[in-house]
């Protein structure tokens, strides 16, 4: 079953579920829950409804508080008409009273490069002030948090270890905690939330990039992965975040869920999308990965690749999302995976098949690669000429662990 998420297939939807964690129970970790029905006369299927379009179950949490709001471009409630109004813009016309906003990796209206400095400034539309978490801290320190009751985090994620959303999830309820404020999480749909997949990261490969140990594809929404930071004591000092999350309705991991508005620069569609947990690998080689084209995660390439072998070549300019791509200019030998059908896995034979046809085996591997891989094993294993199947097999009893692991805190199925 495919659920296309488009702007003209959105209808507001039949039953609004707010989830709260329970800090005293890992195993029950909803402990409340309340109810708010709203109607619509072209609805007549269940489809799929999103936290942030359930204002009934979350307005009258947020009536009378002064409110920070976490997010960014995706951060936005779908009309049935086929438009979308921005979370902040709406709950300002709903006379809720928004004092600050705090934004991500790319900054709040999403348009920065990976890895590029995001300044604090003011929303030109609505006069707020916006607090860069990917600027001179990523954790909100407790003067920016003072003067608010609650802050509410709605950002699309895509199921990725390594995509910093949930790293700025876990420093917001974090610095949420240590201020004794709740965090209200509008819950979006996982893209890769049909598998579970990846080495699971060790202790001292912990960084901004992978801060907890789970695969690389984590299998959860941001409101269950929310859960499960708390249930872990993930966050310093055990401490727990009070939380709560405004659940989907109709929503299942099994269905495609296709995003109507990319999430970061270099995810515009979903093929780069479904492709980047197999491709994010070559950020830590010497190998584009579509930056600086446009199929950034759908190609890869570079100059140092045997181009006897690579028969697709492309060359890396600069463009929006990637001021200075890696090989900017050159001539990149390499391949075109924008056909390729969609996975439920991580696939390992393009990583492994740049390393074999590069010129210089040597100098593959960067130190980037074994924090986005969370261990320094998958370089080792590759260096020592270990095949995809031999690589998998040694993910397996982590992965499992981390299933049995995360099963308390799911929400969906």
């Amino acid at each position: 079953m495919f659920l296309h998420f488009f702007k003209n297939t959105f209808f507001i939807g039949v039953i609004a579920i707010v989830s709260c964690i329970s800090p005293s129970s890992k195993k029950s970790p909803v402990h409340a829950s309340a109810e708010a029905k709203t109607t619509n006369p072209l609805n007549k299927e269940q489809k799929l409804v999103i936290g942030a379009n359930q204002t009934e179950a979350y307005l009258p949490l947020l009536k009378g508080k002064k409110v920070g709001i976490v997010g960014n471009q995706t951060s936005v409630v779908f009309k049935g008409n086929g438009g979308y109004t921005h979370l902040v813009d709406s709950l300002v016309s709903l006379n809720i009273d928004v004092v600050k906003a705090f934004s991500p990796e790319h900054g709040f209206r999403g348009k920065a490069d990976a890895g590029e400095k995001v300044v604090d400034g003011v929303d030109e539309k609505t006069g707020i002030s916006i607090v860069s978490l990917y600027g001179s801290n990523k954790k909100p320190t407790q003067k920016q948090l003072e003067g608010l009751d609650i802050l509410v985090f709605d950002i699309q994620d895509v199921g990725v270890r390594f995509y910093t959303y949930i790293s700025t999830l876990h420093y917001v309820m974090e610095a949420a905690a240590e201020k004794g404020l709740t965090v209200l999480i509008l819950d979006r749909p996982n893209p890769n939330g049909h598998y579970i997949d990846g080495p699971i990261l060790e202790k001292e490969h912990q960084s901004f990039v992978g801060m907890h140990p789970i695969p690389i594809v984590h299998g959860m929404t941001i409101g269950e992965y929310a859960q499960m930071i708390n249930g872990e004591k993930w966050l310093q000092n055990n401490l727990i975040c009070d939380l709560m999350v405004i659940k989907m309705k109709n929503y299942s991991k099994k269905d495609h869920y296709s995003l109507p508005i990319k999430p970061s620069p270099n995810l515009p569609n979903d093929k780069s999308i479904n492709l980047y947990p197999s491709l994010c690998f070559f950020e830590g080689t010497p190998v584009n990965a579509g930056r600086g084209t446009s199929k950034q995660f759908q190609v890869f390439g570079s100059p140092a690749l045997d181009s006897n072998y690579f028969d697709y070549k492309y060359t890396p300019q600069p463009n929006d999302g990637a001021k200075h791509p890696k090989n900017q200019g050159k001539i990149c030998y390499g391949k075109d995976l924008s056909g390729e059908p969609l996975l439920s896995t991580i696939e390992l034979k393009w990583l492994l098949e740049a390393y074999e046809k590069s010129e210089n085996k040597n100098d593959f591997f960067t130190p980037f690669f074994s924090k986005l891989a969370g261990t320094k094993k998958l370089q080792q294993q590759i260096e020592q000429g270990w095949d995809s199947y031999k690589i998998k097999a040694s993910w397996k009893k982590g992965i499992e662990n981390y299933s049995r692991m995360r099963q308390p805190y799911l929400l969906y199925h």
